[in-house]
């Protein structure tokens, strides 16, 4: 990988090497965006409740990743620094990826193994704990592959390197989202959703072992650190880290107000996106507290609501895919600054067409707009960063980043979450439903924030 303390350039062969288990972590993350609003609402889940399980996400991401961050600088294994992670966090939310689906055999097993009378909501505690566990995973492996990039890959190929992850985030979604309504379309099969979950499972865990076993990290002494510093970066705290994060250089501040509205715009889309196409686009009223026969009337509306929003999801992340490599490509000509301004832009117009219309065409289209933007905020957010970081240090600030992405999800799952509940309509006299479109309203004024305060920031030349 390295010679005399430089590190040598990555080919196309070992760029997909290393992208591969990015592939396999976004696969499951796209199974768990997509398919854990249904599992959840059929097991009583309000919009409110809803997001109150999605905060899982940003929860584990503020705590989990700064710590296995600053845990993977500091650790010497023979694995590598960063693979122990990257590893074990696959592991285990494969596990709980398989149990999720699993929730109400699991309360049924507990209660006829122990012969106690749990409550009513005991398979909803049981899915929101595997949520939790899965994020936390998630989490686990994500700061380390981010922190990956500048511990393996020469300087001139951070944006590059970045782009193929997008790539892979990309492509990953597209076969996750893409599969069931494929083979319902092609042959007539109709995947189960415990069956999706399976599948992102094996991805998850393949992909991984594949880069870990192909990517060899660098020493720790020939990536910036130097033996007699090695004692100072374990005695360093988090809020010693934090502090030197934002003495990097003042631009970094205004590169984590930008994420930070990027990602209330971005979330308010991928959290809320299935419900909207099956209670918005499909018209399905709120099933969350009524009779189990009447949840059968509506099944068959409920999986096309479903089987649409994969569609839309893989038409979003094949676009993000397509534009993955171009978009680093042109970052490195144009500056990643212009390139992610122009690309927040198009998002913020695929989002207010979501706001207008309700037809199914239109937002197809208008999820694949939305896809340029995604490959944009996959990348350069994290590119413009790069170029701010102190070798040896990677981790620590990658983690501390990722709290400008999951502190954002906080506001979505609980105001936005919280609005919508309180945005609710009869349909006919016997149902409700919600106002699902309004979250891209608040998308959109989100992301151009982030694209006014990206306007701000100054590169390194």
């Amino acid at each position: 990988m390295e010679e005399n303390n430089i590190l040598k350039k990555f080919s196309t062969m070992q760029f997909l090497n290393f992208a591969l288990g990015f592939f396999g972590l976004q696969f499951a993350w796209q199974m768990r965006i997509i398919l854990s609003g249904p599992v959840t609402e059929s097991l009583g889940a309000s919009p409110f409740i809803y997001g109150l399980i999605w905060l899982a996400g940003p929860f584990t991401g503020m705590v989990v990743q700064p710590l296995v961050g600053a845990l993977s600088d500091k650790t010497i294994s023979p694995m590598g620094r960063r693979r122990p992670y990257l590893l074990g966090g696959a592991l285990l939310a494969s596990l709980a990826l398989w149990i999720f689906p699993n929730s109400s055999t699991v309360a049924d097993f507990l209660h006829n193994f122990t012969g106690f009378d749990f409550p009513p909501l005991t398979a909803l505690i049981i899915a929101a704990v595997m949520i939790w566990i899965i994020d936390a995973c998630v989490n686990v492996a994500q700061g380390p592959y981010r922190a990956l990039v500048p511990d393996v890959v020469p300087e001139e190929q951070y944006s590059i390197a970045n782009s193929y992850i997008s790539l892979a985030i990309g492509l990953g979604s597209v076969v996750a989202a893409g599969t069931a309504p494929f083979l319902k379309w092609a042959f007539g099969y109709q995947m189960s959703i415990n069956a999706q979950f399976y599948m992102a499972a094996l991805a998850f865990t393949l992909g991984m072992i594949w880069t870990c076993l192909t990517i060899k990290e660098a020493k720790r002494n020939n990536v910036g650190v130097e033996a007699g510093e090695e004692q100072k970066v374990k005695e360093k705290s988090f809020w010693q880290s934090l502090k030197e994060f934002f003495a990097m250089s003042p631009e970094v501040s205004k590169i984590c107000v930008m994420q930070f509205f990027t990602w209330i715009g971005t979330m308010c889309m991928m959290i809320f996106f299935t419900q909207y196409a099956v209670h918005t686009i499909y018209c399905v009223p709120d099933l969350t507290s009524v009779s189990e026969s009447t949840k059968e009337l509506y099944n068959q509306a409920t999986l096309a609501g479903t089987n649409f929003s994969s569609v839309c999801f893989a038409i979003f992340n094949l676009i993000c895919f397509l534009v993955a490599i171009p978009i680093g490509v042109l970052s490195a000509k144009y500056t990643n600054k212009k390139v992610h301004i122009i690309s927040l832009i198009t998002m913020i117009l695929a989002y207010l067409g979501m706001f207008f219309t309700k037809q199914p065409k239109a937002v197809a289209i208008l999820m694949g707009v939305a896809g340029i933007g995604w490959a944009s905020i996959c990348a350069l957010p994290f590119a413009m960063l790069s170029q701010f970081i102190k070798k040896g240090a990677e981790g620590s600030v990658m983690g501390i980043f990722n709290i400008f992405i999951a502190g954002p999800q906080v506001f979505v799952c609980t105001l936005v979450a919280w609005l919508i509940s309180k945005c609710s309509f009869a349909m006919g006299s016997d149902f409700i439903n919600y106002h699902w479109e309004y979250t891209f309203l608040v998308g959109a004024v989100c992301l151009a924030i982030a694209a006014l305060v990206a306007y701000t920031v100054k590169e390194k030349c």
